[in-house]
């Protein structure tokens, strides 16, 4: 097991109308911001929710909204060039993935005198990032804690890793009420994808007991908001119990690593624009499977915290039915099951696999895997 270094990064808070007290927060950092916004929240009234809170305290800001093209070279150039220009405090990304990713590009290489394209390719920042704040509007971010930052390189379209020392958000602002605009299916699946970042944070070969910890209950959370709670005196509202299991998760990976279907899921999702829910979900279940052969207890332990599996049962059936649970997950919320479903074809996903094999992500899974094999699991998937 790992050496246990744990540093309390960022600030986290996680509560309903929370995003009221935004201006509030963000004043404690300083007075002028650019607020990264993903234009779909303008139509549910999320974005005015925000700036009322800014507007409220003073703060000045300026909004960027230009990420239709997901967190892709050319608009962090954008957003980065704007950020220097108005001289900002710090930076609010508010929305999902793609805006979050943005907004952690953006400040870690304000201050960086070096072209982009340097770090795209490998180089490190050398100073501090610029402060900022992350309002999720999902139940899941896997990179929000994370020291990875995955960017579409605008020139080859291909997935690329910016890094940095230490995670570059310094809060998270996670408001339940923020995940009322999602469908029935999107919190399916990213329930599916929660739990799946928890499973590889617990198989990861840098896991530690805190990780554990935090894997162990982020998976139990999600447990309850899908399930619900087995006992009465647990009365959280589901939304809230999936927000606080997204949490979880996403901060136990950070601790530990992600793991095979999260590496291609963000790989196939850059290539062809495939919901990252989507095909972790379809992907989960082969990777339980797989790694069964060499984790079994630990997926066995998880399998019971989950309740798929009875306390009494063995590591190879407690493993079979975490598997089986999933399978039923994605057939009851009606999902695809296989990646044929999403309409790729095998010459697509060799494609995705390939570049997924070239990340440097895949040097902390759970076991050693090549391009090769990654694409192996694909075609158990397929």
């Amino acid at each position: 097991m790992a050496d246990f270094i744990f540093k309390v990064s960022p600030n986290i808070i996680l509560g309903s109308y929370s995003i009221s007290r935004l201006g509030q927060f963000a004043s404690e950092i300083g007075k002028k911001f650019m607020v990264i916004l993903d234009p779909m929240l303008r139509e549910v009234g999320i974005a005015e929710k925000a700036t009322k809170s800014l507007d409220d305290h003073n703060i000045e800001y300026f909004v960027f909204e230009e990420v239709n093209e997901g967190a892709a070279t050319k608009t962090i150039e954008q957003a980065l060039t704007l950020a220097r220009q108005a001289h900002v405090h710090g930076v609010i990304g508010i929305g999902g993935n793609k805006v979050l990713n943005v907004s952690k590009a953006v400040c870690g290489l304000y201050y960086e005198s070096h072209d982009l394209y340097d770090f795209v390719e490998g180089a490190v920042p050398g100073v501090a990032p610029l402060p900022l704040v992350c309002v999720p509007t999902t139940i899941r971010s896997p990179y929000l804690f994370s020291t990875f930052t995955p960017v579409v390189d605008s020139r080859s379209k291909s997935t690329k890793i910016i890094k940095s020392k230490n995670s570059i958000c310094k809060l998270a602002v996670f408001d339940t009420n923020l995940t009322v605009s999602l469908t029935e299916n999107q919190i399916a699946s990213m329930a599916l994808e929660v739990l799946c970042l928890a499973t590889e944070a617990y198989l990861s070969p840098r896991a530690s007991f805190f990780s554990d910890m935090v894997a162990e209950k982020a998976v139990e959370l999600t447990g309850y908001g899908r399930d619900g709670a087995p006992s009465l005196m647990i009365t959280t509202p589901s939304e809230v119990l999936l927000s606080q299991g997204g949490c979880m998760a996403g901060l136990a990976s950070s601790i530990a690593s992600q793991g095979a279907a999260t590496l291609l899921a963000l790989s196939i999702n850059t290539k062809y624009k495939i919901s990252q829910s989507l095909v972790t979900s379809i992907l989960f279940p082969y990777i339980i499977e797989d790694h069964a052969k060499f984790k079994g207890e630990r997926i066995a332990r998880l399998a019971k915290i989950l309740r798929a599996a009875p306390e009494t049962a063995t590591v190879e059936e407690a493993c079979a039915a975490y598997a089986e649970n999933i399978r039923e997950r994605i057939a009851k919320a009606n999902l695809p099951a296989r990646l044929k479903d999403l309409s790729l074809s095998m010459d697509e996903l060799a494609l995705a696999a390939e570049d997924a094999g070239q990340l440097d992500m895949v040097n902390y899974l759970p076991r050693s895997m090549t391009s090769d094999d990654l694409f192996d699991l694909i075609k158990l998937a397929y």
